[in-house]
C-alpha cells in the first residue's frame, strides 16, 4: 500500500495542467499514486496527461463528462492508499506537503489534517497567505468552531481513507457547492483533527472569480445548507456554530448579489435566503456571526429591504 492517494479531477485545464503535475510528481515524498481523471476535456488536456503516463505513480482515467462530484467520487473508489488528498487541475502544491502532511498524520494517527494556503491570483500573479486559527488535535464535538475556521473546500486536506469505507463519504453530485457536506461528514466522523500550521497549496483565483456564483446555480446553496444542517442535527455540541455558519453563509451570499445583474434573480435569492434563515433559525439576528461585525454591515445583512437596496445602488453604479 502506498502512503498517499492525490486524486485530480481535470476538465478543461491545459492552461495549468503542467505546473499541477508537476508540483505534485515533484514531492520529496515518493510513495504515492496520483489519480488524474480527465472529465471529458475538449482541449489538449489529454495530451498534456499522456507526457506523465509513463510514470508508474500515475493512473489516468479518460471518460466522458459527469461533473467535478462523480469525477472525485471515481477518483475516491481508484484510490488504495493510507490517505487520501484532492488537488484541483489549476491549483499546484509545496514540494514538501506530501511529506509533511503524511508524517504528522502517521506519527499522531489523525483522521483528518488541515494546513494553510494560498491564494494565487491570476491576474496580478501575486500571493495572499490565509492562515486557519492554530488549534491542537482536536474532534468537531470539542471544538465546534472548526465549522467556521475551517475551509470547507477538499483540497489542503489529507483524509484517512478507511474513512471511505463508508460509501455516504462521497461528494453530492450534480449540484454547486458540493464539497461542504462531505467535509462537514468528515469533520463529524473523524477521532481526530489536526492542523499544520503552514501554507502548503496554492489555490487558483481566476479573474472572474468575485462574479462565479451569479447565476441560478447559487440557488444550491440552500438544497447543500439543508444537507449540512441535516448531517448534524442530532449533535447538540455544534447547534450554535451550525447556526452561525448558515448565516455567515447565506449573509455573505445575499450581499454578493450586488455583483448580479438579473434583478429578478437577485432580488428572489435574497428572498430566499431570508425565509431560509428565518425558517430554519428563528432567532438568527442573534447569531454571534454579528457580535464583532461593523454595525453598518449587520445592518445591512439583518434587512432584507435594506440588501436589495445596497445591492441594486451598488450595481447601478457600477454599470
Amino acid at each position: 500500500m502506498t502512503k498517499v492517494s492525490a486524486i485530480i479531477p481535470v476538465y478543461n485545464s491545459e492552461q495549468y495542467l503542467d505546473k499541477c503535475i508537476q508540483s505534485i510528481l515533484n514531492q520529496t515524498l515518493k510513495e504515492f499514486e496520483l489519480i488524474i481523471i480527465n472529465d471529458g476535456s475538449t482541449d489538449n488536456s489529454h495530451e498534456i496527461i499522456l507526457k506523465y503516463e509513463d510514470d508508474e505513480r500515475v493512473k489516468y482515467f479518460k471518460r466522458k463528462n459527469h461533473g467535478i462530484g462523480n469525477t472525485r467520487n471515481f477518483g475516491i473508489d481508484k484510490a488504495t492508499s493510507e490517505y487520501i488528498c484532492f488537488i484541483d487541475s489549476d491549483d499546484f502544491i509545496h514540494e514538501s506537503m506530501f511529506e509533511n502532511m503524511y508524517n504528522r498524520c502517521v506519527n499522531d494517527n489523525l483522521d483528518f489534517l488541515v494546513c494553510d494556503y494560498y491564494h494565487y491570483l491570476e491576474n496580478s500573479q501575486s500571493i495572499q497567505r490565509f492562515d486557519i486559527p492554530s488549534f491542537e488535535n482536536t474532534t468537531l464535538n470539542e471544538s465546534p468552531n472548526l465549522l467556521l475556521d475551517i475551509n470547507m473546500g477538499p483540497c489542503n486536506k489529507f483524509i484517512k481513507r478507511e474513512l471511505f469505507d463508508d460509501k455516504n463519504m462521497r461528494f453530492p453530485e450534480n449540484i454547486k457547492y458540493e464539497d461542504m457536506p462531505l467535509v462537514v461528514k468528515l469533520l463529524d466522523k473523524s477521532d481526530l483533527i489536526g492542523k499544520i500550521n503552514e501554507p502548503l497549496c496554492y489555490f487558483m483565483v481566476h479573474d472572474n472569480s468575485e462574479t462565479t456564483t451569479m447565476d441560478e446555480r447559487i440557488f444550491d446553496i440552500f438544497k447543500v445548507l439543508h444537507s449540512v444542517n441535516g448531517i448534524l442535527k442530532d449533535n447538540e455540541y455544534v447547534s450554535e456554530y451550525l447556526e452561525w455558519l448558515n448565516v455567515k453563509k447565506l449573509t455573505t451570499y445575499t450581499v454578493q448579489q450586488r455583483y448580479q445583474k438579473d434583478k429578478i434573480l437577485r432580488e428572489k435569492f435574497i428572498d430566499d435566503a431570508f425565509d431560509f434563515l428565518n425558517k430554519n433559525f428563528p432567532n438568527w439576528k442573534k447569531s454571534k456571526h454579528f457580535k464583532n461585525k461593523n454595525i453598518f454591515k449587520s445592518i445591512i445583512e439583518k434587512n432584507k429591504k435594506i440588501t436589495k437596496i445596497y445591492c441594486s445602488l451598488y450595481n447601478l453604479i457600477k454599470k
